[in-house]
């Protein structure tokens, strides 16, 4: 696993009173955040940074950040039309169902990464295979570098694909970080994966409007 991707993974706070505690503040002026609000990627540290409204703003202008910071987008997209059968997964050489890729800068190629127990693992990605994705589906050639992902899900009966902003996939990851019990995973942890992607549907959804 790199250690650098697993910074990236913020495990979600316990539900309650003592979660509610926790305040969040932005990473670069020290400022309370909402709990839903934009985040950065710090493209040398490896990081994902909250941001308040203010910095965000001032962060969604060209060549702000210096292009070391990097503002992640917002919008969510279920690939209805990409085909993903077990044939298609299977070419990506993947060694789970549950997995996202992105195109990272710094390795300077597209790489997949999977939740597990120890946070974000990268797995060895067959690019062949992910150029024959992108010929099939033209919205995997507009992915933002580094801060916009192919999310999928293929494990017990879902069949979820969609594009989404880095954060999510990295929300998802801390989530699992913290429920995943023995191999399986267990009830808690699928019960999450289950919430995540109704929740991520419903987002999709208030943004169209």
């Amino acid at each position: 696993m790199s250690s650098r991707l697993a910074q990236l993974a913020r495990p979600a706070p316990a539900p309650g009173p003592a979660a509610a505690a926790q305040e969040e503040r932005c990473d670069l002026c020290g400022e309370p955040v909402a709990p839903r609000h934009r985040h950065l990627v710090d493209l040398d540290e490896r990081r994902v940074l909250c941001a308040c409204r203010a910095c965000a703003l001032l962060m969604d202008r060209p060549a702000a950040g210096g292009g070391r910071l990097r503002l992640i987008p917002t919008r969510r997209r279920r690939l209805d039309a990409l085909r993903l059968d077990a044939a298609a997964w299977a070419r990506l050489r993947l060694p789970v169902e549950l997995a996202f890729l992105f195109h990272s800068s710094a390795a300077g190629r597209t790489v997949a990464v999977y939740p597990s127990p120890l946070g974000a693992t990268e797995s060895a990605l067959a690019l062949d295979a992910w150029d024959e994705l992108v010929a099939s589906e033209p919205a995997l050639a507009e992915l933002e570098p580094d801060v916009e992902a192919l999310l999928v899900c293929r494990a017990r009966g879902l069949d979820e694909r969609w594009l989404v902003p880095i954060d999510d996939c990295y929300a998802l990851v801390g989530a699992l970080r913290t429920r995943w019990r023995g191999f399986g995973g267990g009830a808690e942890a699928w019960q999450a994966i289950e919430r995540f992607f109704e929740d991520l549907d419903r987002r999709a959804r208030e943004e169209r409007r």
